[in-house]
């Protein structure tokens, strides 16, 4: 015979390629590279989307030494409404993020300048604000005034927490109460929104900050496309609710890539800092 005969390779002796080796953009649709996205802080080559990352990957990419002394880490949620299924929804967000809520606070240093840090994460219950989230923003804000610190707000959210009903919205309004008082005694918050911030978050202390910073290209609003669209009977825009539109309609201060935001707040902080003592003296 001039050629052999192909032999099919059994099942069990294919390649075994690694799960989620390639990732897609949500945005241009490009595949990439999983390891080399993870160089590139998750943020996409072709069109600078910023990919979802955790709280603690913020800690390490914003914080000296990525040390955050953290405070009320114990804090869970109960159930107060005895809502269906909620408890193991719970325990499974606990269980996926080694977190006990889905947001995290405390004291850190940014370029040896001492703030109040809270970063929240989009994987425990799509970060959701629920009573346990909203007291923990509102003990950092509580903390910034009495350390007279700048304080920091890192948010990721889907928006209020359903399965506690009026005990998550009534966060809306504690936290943006203490934010006033913040703003009483001149200390500077700075709002960090990335994809996506949205509804019950948005619509309180994410969109309060003295200097509001957004990633390039999040979702950003109070109402998703898809219901607001149905309400109004209209389409929207292309873009309407990512941060370029709401830069361009003063809605935000900055865009800054992922890439910049330590030595950008770095930068604000040394001249709000300065300010601040020279208006003292």
């Amino acid at each position: 015979m001039w050629f052999k005969k192909k032999v099919k390779a059994k099942p069990e002796e294919k390649l075994q390629l690694p799960k989620d080796l390639w990732v897609k953009c949500e945005t241009c649709g490009e595949i990439l590279y999983r390891k080399e996205l993870e160089k590139n802080l998750w943020i996409c080559p072709k069109c600078s989307f910023h990919f979802r990352i955790n709280c603690r990957n913020y800690i390490t990419l914003l914080l000296d030494n990525a040390i955050l002394q953290e405070h009320d880490g114990k804090l869970e949620a109960c159930d107060p409404l005895e809502f269906p299924e909620y408890k193991k929804k719970l325990k499974s967000a606990i269980e996926k993020t080694n977190m006990n809520e889905g947001v995290v606070y405390g004291q850190a240093t940014i370029d040896a300048i001492p703030v109040i840090f809270a970063a929240m994460d989009f994987r425990f219950m799509g970060g959701s604000m629920g009573s346990v989230v909203g007291e923990k923003i509102a003990r950092a804000i509580r903390l910034a005034s009495q350390e007279e610190t700048p304080l920091i707000i890192l948010s990721a959210s889907g928006g209020a927490r359903m399965q506690e009903g009026i005990f998550s919205l009534m966060q809306m309004v504690k936290t943006s109460a203490e934010l006033a008082i913040l703003a009483q005694k001149r200390i500077p918050y700075i709002s960090i929104l990335t994809h996506p911030t949205t509804a019950g978050v948005m619509a309180s202390y994410a969109s309060l900050g003295d200097i509001i910073i957004a990633e390039p290209g999040a979702l950003l609003g109070f109402t998703g496309a898809r219901v607001a669209e149905q309400t109004i009977g209209e389409k929207f825009p292309p873009g309407l609710q990512r941060s370029e539109s709401l830069l361009a309609h003063g809605m935000v201060d900055l865009i800054v890539s992922r890439k910049d935001l330590r030595n950008t707040l770095a930068t604000i902080l040394s001249i709000v800092t300065k300010h601040g003592q020279a208006s003292t003296q």
